[in-house]
């Protein structure tokens, strides 16, 4: 994972102009039902926050592309399940992790539509939550409510956390 995210901070920096397009579609990937199991966009949305810090990289940019690319696969993953119910979760690699489905259908029962904000945050929720969310009818707009709220924190925490790395690295070498 760690030389994945290595190649992406180095295409990047090497195509700045299309730097919000990826922040886009690694967001997206990340939030997308599916794709969120295999492709590891936290670690590079961190280490991009780590790059923003040096100034080589835009972090509004960053924040901007991440917040849509999250938007988008969130909601995506929302109409896959309100569309396709239940048979989603019986497809590969969904059928793979039930434990996922267990411990997300559990965080709804305890925390209600809130699990959509802290499934943005949560590794084991992530893959599912925006499935589980339209699987059970919750209406769109409620969806959208909690949902926006947790694509643009998470798309600027995650970063933002990055960043704070970065500069505290930065002043540690100064120190020498």
């Amino acid at each position: 994972m760690h030389a994945f995210a290595e190649t992406v901070i180095a295409f990047i920096e090497q195509n700045q102009q299309w730097f919000p397009l990826i922040m886009i579609l690694f967001a997206a990937a990340e939030t997308t039902a599916f794709l969120s199991i295999l492709i590891p966009s936290t670690p590079v949305l961190a280490a991009v926050g780590a790059l923003a810090a040096t100034g080589a990289l835009s972090f509004w940019s960053l924040w901007i592309g991440a917040t849509i690319g999250a938007l988008i696969g969130s909601t995506f993953s929302y109409w896959l399940g309100w569309r396709y119910g239940a048979a989603v979760l019986k497809m590969r690699p969904m059928r793979d992790h039930p434990e996922m489905v267990e411990k997300t259908q559990a965080a709804f029962a305890k925390y209600g539509p809130a699990t959509i904000l802290i499934g943005h945050f949560t590794t084991i929720f992530r893959p599912v939550v925006f499935l589980m969310a339209g699987m059970s009818g919750m209406t769109f707009p409620r969806f959208m409510l909690w949902n926006g709220l947790g694509c643009v924190a998470w798309a600027y925490v995650i970063p933002k956390l990055g960043q704070f790395g970065g500069d505290l690295i930065g002043w540690i070498w100064s120190l020498f």
